[in-house]
């Protein structure tokens, strides 16, 4: 068979072309480290690869927006344990006022410590979140959570928590409501509270007990009102249930002891001091009121006692009535700070979760994608010694002429 020298010359350039293309595509390999260069080279991989590489820079993002929310969450604990020591050091100051032998310039100067304490606190809520916001007002972020008003504060905000992704399955509250930590405080003991008569004479001081049965409660109003008659006085007390529902069996011309227990309808609180003929305490459920609120009402108590017992005794009442509040706001703050503690140890767990995914999906990619450096390495000089050969023989061939045999 004949074979014309175009055809020789041809097919050695395709070898050639076909050896070095080969060469250069290794070289690629050992450049880049990628064993796919294209998603011809291996489909069914280069998908694999892709929904991994997808995968993984979901699992980068989330990595972020727990970095994003633990930053806010460290800014709420931060203002919530200024709140909390705020408020332990208005207690110390409470349990201060409380001493009988102070003046009433003393009073005076711990009111205008106190109002500067509720000013710092005021502070505090509206605590800004450092991208133009506030961290204390809910979904409306930009609006100031809290405006001082004669009563108290407030609030402007709204209930909302705001949330940030941090997993393929899980959103964290990176915010709380100012309402909730700062207005969500039950008066007296959680359960009921004693409220001293405004027009009381006496020197009949309460201290709001504790639940004795809490299937008794009824939820009812109730007036306890002191009777002092005869010579020499005798004092007795009666309770009547606000809601005109017998709830008893009541308390009727009870012979008054001091300091003794008195007991109804579930509720069980005691009575100190001498109380005058008429004087009354209210006795309600317990109701939700604003840290502000009670620190507006303790100042102003404290700037309108006088000097006689029973203004003195007036005063212990509210002091008492302040004292049980400032209590369950504090409890109520550490509630929500035991809450972001929470979050946060969440969010390292789904840090410590995500970073072993994280080097899940790279072990995956490597064996999907990247290249065996000493088989590529033997191959490329393999096809380099290919290539040499081909180019030596190819120029031998080209070489070989009938007219080398002429003379």
């Amino acid at each position: 068979m004949r074979i014309s020298t175009r055809t020789i010359y041809e097919n050695a350039t395709t070898q050639l072309n076909t050896l070095q293309s080969g060469m250069a595509r290794t070289q690629t390999q050992l450049a880049t480290n990628k064993r796919m260069l294209t998603a011809a080279d291996d489909p069914i991989a280069s998908a694999r690869a892709l929904e991994v590489t997808q995968s993984k820079s979901l699992n980068n993002q989330y990595a972020t927006n727990r970095s994003n929310a633990n930053s806010s969450l460290a800014l709420v604990e931060g203002a919530l344990s200024d709140s909390g020591d705020l408020l332990m050091d208005v207690q110390t100051l409470v349990v201060q006022a409380g001493n009988g032998t102070l003046s009433k310039a003393d009073r005076l100067m711990i009111a205008t410590e106190i109002e500067g304490r509720m000013q710092d606190l005021l502070g505090v809520a509206n605590t800004a979140d450092g991208s133009g916001g506030y961290l204390f007002s809910g979904y409306r972020g930009t609006t100031v959570p809290f405006i001082q008003t004669d009563t108290g504060a407030t609030y402007q905000g709204d209930q909302g928590q705001r949330k940030l992704q941090v997993g393929s399955s899980r959103s964290v509250a990176i915010s709380d409501s100012g309402s909730s930590i700062f207005e969500n405080n039950r008066t007296g003991n959680g359960s009921y509270q004693t409220v001293v008569g405004a027009n009381n004479q006496g020197t009949a001081v309460a201290v709001t007990g504790s639940v004795a049965d809490a299937t008794k409660l009824t939820g009812h109003n109730y007036t306890l009102e002191f009777k002092v008659t005869g010579n020499p006085a005798v004092t007795t007390y009666s309770v009547v249930d606000g809601s005109g529902t017998p709830a008893g069996p009541l308390p009727t011309n009870e012979p008054y002891v001091a300091g003794k227990q008195i007991t109804f309808d579930g509720t069980s609180f005691s009575i100190t001091g001498e109380p005058a003929n008429g004087d009354k305490f209210e006795v309600k459920p317990s109701e939700k009121e604003s840290i502000f609120t009670t620190l507006t009402s303790l100042v102003g108590a404290l700037r309108s006692a006088g000097e006689d017992k029973a203004s003195l005794a007036t005063l212990s009442n509210k002091l008492n009535t302040a004292h049980e509040g400032l209590k369950s706001s504090l409890d109520n703050i550490l509630t929500v700070r035991a809450s972001v503690g929470s979050r946060m140890k969440e969010l390292d767990y789904l840090d410590n979760s995500g970073s072993d995914l994280g080097i899940q999906y790279d072990a995956t990619l490597s064996k999907l994608q990247d290249l065996d450096m000493v088989k590529a390495i033997s191959q490329y000089a393999t096809q380099q010694q290919t290539l040499e050969a081909a180019q030596k023989s190819f120029k031998t061939m080209s070489g070989l002429s009938l007219f080398n045999y002429i003379s």
